[in-house]
């Protein structure tokens, strides 16, 4: 699953390597378009008033499972740009037409990235400088996430399936390096839909790497296959991390786990007692 921003609002998506296309949340397009308090409504009652016009919208639709805001995946109601135009069609907004635009321009740069993948990199980093994030830590999380996709890389050639598994793996590695889940972790942040590295300090994205370098590392040595030698393997290399957590924290006597982010100012949540 991916993360798009349109007007600062997120929009769950997923790319389809065999169809080439990118598939969008339709939940989060309503809410967006819309500004409802309940989205999920607002569909539903779409649906029935266009049925009674004789339009299915439901068949403009495909299930993929998408992560909600508590972590866990569920089916949900997704269609291409082709799809989505006709169901922005029955929705009363003036953004609709700034949308339509953004979606042309998120096409338009994929197909940029199939041709020049450096190109996905340069509009990271620019999109991570206007957040207002330093250098210093671009560069970690950029390094962090070649780490993690080695990782991956490793489990899909060695028999783990991409979603609930990869997810299972990753959950396994966090809560032993830092004694949470990523739910957990993320409720520490005050986050919601947002993904968590794009939150964690330099110190978190550091010990996440390595945490995951050494499950990498591991698994090529015990040569894992599977789900199961690959969730030990993600232990061996999560407590290798915790051990270096809690050397650090000895010696300095500050916590790695922050409830710092990097949420605008008005959402950021009262700190935790």
């Amino acid at each position: 699953m991916d993360i798009k921003l349109f007007e600062s609002k997120r929009i769950r998506s997923e790319w389809s390597d065999a169809n080439q296309k990118w598939y969008f949340s339709v939940i989060d397009v309503i809410e967006v378009l819309t500004e409802s308090n309940d989205p999920k409504d607002y569909w539903y009652r779409m649906k029935k008033r266009e049925k009674l016009s004789g339009v299915e919208l439901s068949t403009l639709c495909r299930q993929l499972k998408l992560e909600s805001s508590d972590g866990k995946k569920y089916a949900t109601d997704c269609s291409d740009t082709e799809s989505l135009l006709r169901i922005i069609q029955s929705v009363p907004s003036p953004k609709a037409e700034p949308f339509k635009m953004w979606l042309a321009k998120v096409g338009y740069e994929r197909m940029q990235e199939i041709s020049d993948p450096e190109q996905s990199l340069d509009r990271a980093r620019e999109n991570w400088q206007k957040a207002g994030r330093s250098e210093k830590w671009i560069q970690q999380r950029m390094s962090g996430q070649e780490t993690r996709n080695k990782l991956t890389d490793y489990w899909q050639e060695h028999g783990v399936q991409r979603g609930d598994e990869f997810a299972l793996l990753t959950n396994i590695i966090h809560q032993e390096w830092t004694g949470m889940t990523v739910k957990t972790h993320k409720d520490v942040k005050g986050l919601e839909r947002q993904n968590l590295r794009d939150h964690m300090t330099e110190a978190e994205l550091l010990f996440t790497a390595l945490a995951e370098l050494s499950t990498r590392q591991i698994a090529e040595s015990d040569q894992a296959e599977g789900l199961n030698e690959n969730a030990i393997a993600g232990k061996k290399g999560g407590k290798i991390a915790k051990d270096a957590r809690q050397a650090l924290e000895a010696k300095t006597g500050k916590k790695v786990i922050s409830e710092e982010n990097f949420l605008p100012a008005a959402k950021r949540p009262k700190k935790l007692k």
